[in-house]
């Protein structure tokens, strides 16, 4: 008796945990990018993506953009 085995891939990726509307504005920007430059390697549930390694900085400033259109800063009285 002999039993198939597969090989386990394993993947290097950065864990990222956020709320949900910031994760559904990343998954945009991936559907956006063409295939090889898509950044998400797994969806895995309502707040965290494993993503490429390589795509942390450009996600920062991308964040950061982000946060400063949506931010409201009251005027000086």
């Amino acid at each position: 008796f002999y039993a198939k085995y597969s090989m386990v891939a394993a993947l290097k990726g950065v864990l990222l945990s956020c709320d949900v509307p910031i994760k559904q504005y990343l998954l945009s920007i991936n559907e956006q990018l063409p295939n090889s430059e898509k950044f998400v390697i797994y969806d895995l549930d309502d707040t965290h993506l494993l993503v490429q390694p390589n795509a942390t900085d450009m996600l920062n400033e991308k964040l950061q953009k982000f946060h400063d259109q949506n931010t409201f800063v009251a005027p000086q009285a």
